[in-house]
């Protein structure tokens, strides 16, 4: 299976092209991305459940913090309804940097995330739901009668990936190298281990920051956005599992902190690029895509795309 990520910079028409454009490519899995600077993602959802017919649609990924878990849950169950049952559920921590700027503090994020995926599949089943924990909800109910939606968390640590094993339908775990996919597939089955057989299938999904083109050279230069903040933000772990120099990512994190963010993009070297990203012509992604898939079950494949996003997402459905 192959899945895309759409980032709502764009217009909401824009952006619906965009997936009807990528599931005439082939694809199985639409994900809006969630950033409040950006569009609504399920506004653009809307917008893409009409402009599509059968691909799954769904936040990549909304967390429970700038919205109440329950709005959430109310959302994606409208989304189901819009689309005909094709709705899958995002849900994440959020990055804790962007929280800050709305003075949101992101406490005990592995059992908020849990504690919304238990409350809105009591939601989809109809019940009326008190709850205190992370969050609290009184007598919470929907009042129309959705159905069962699949649950994917977005997850980057051991413990978020283990849980979702063990609790979500599915993981949708932030990575674009085999290295650190086959971490991330020892931590899966560790939380598999412990899943109850009642809850059924799973799948372990890698969100991988993709950029394809003709020129590899222009691929690999639309990759420096993404790849600057993930390489700022990964873990020491991460960075010396693929020899990424500490002080490199620390001077791009500075640069990004300070607003400047052509120095910022400039100072990415191509180790970055190599470790936090699928970058360059049809072949050579397709070529990642099948070493990451030998540890994955499916591959999405998350922004920037290309240096031109049309163009990029018919090159990855002929190579994927």
């Amino acid at each position: 299976m192959t899945g895309i990520e759409l980032t709502p910079d764009a217009p909401v028409s824009e952006v619906a092209a965009l997936g009807e454009r990528a599931e005439a490519a082939g694809f199985e899995t639409l994900f809006v991305s969630s950033h409040y600077n950006n569009r609504d993602p399920f506004q653009a959802l809307a917008a893409l459940a009409d402009a599509t017919s059968s691909v799954r649609l769904g936040p990549g990924v909304v967390n429970p913090y700038d919205v109440h878990p329950v709005r959430l849950a109310s959302q994606a169950a409208t989304l189901d309804e819009t689309s005909g049952g094709r709705a899958v559920f995002g849900v994440g921590a959020g990055d804790r940097s962007t929280l800050r700027n709305l003075g949101v503090e992101r406490e005990r994020p592995l059992r908020r995330v849990l504690e919304t995926i238990r409350v809105s599949r009591r939601l989809w089943a109809g019940e009326r739901v008190t709850h205190d924990g992370t969050f609290a909800a009184r007598e919470a109910g929907l009042n129309y009668e959705p159905s069962s939606i699949p649950a994917y968390v977005g997850a980057q640590g051991p413990g978020m990936l283990r849980m979702a094993a063990k609790h979500a339908d599915g993981v949708l775990y932030n990575a674009s190298h085999p290295r650190d996919a086959a971490w991330a597939a020892e931590r899966v089955e560790e939380g598999l281990s412990e899943r109850p057989d009642s809850r059924g299938a799973f799948e372990f999904a890698v969100f991988a920051s993709v950029s394809v083109a003709a020129d590899a050279g222009a691929a690999r230069d639309a990759a420096r956005p993404p790849v600057a903040f993930i390489a700022a933000g990964a873990p020491d772990a991460v960075r010396s599992r693929h020899g990424i120099d500490a002080d490199a990512a620390r001077a791009v994190g500075d640069a990004i902190e300070r607003g400047d963010f052509e120095d910022a993009f400039g100072r990415v070297t191509p180790a970055m690029i190599d470790a936090f990203s699928v970058a360059g012509t049809p072949e050579e992604v397709a070529a990642r895509a099948a070493a990451l898939r030998e540890r994955a079950d499916t591959v999405v494949c998350g922004s920037p795309l290309g240096p031109d996003r049309a163009t990029a997402i018919g090159l990855l459905g002929d190579a994927l």
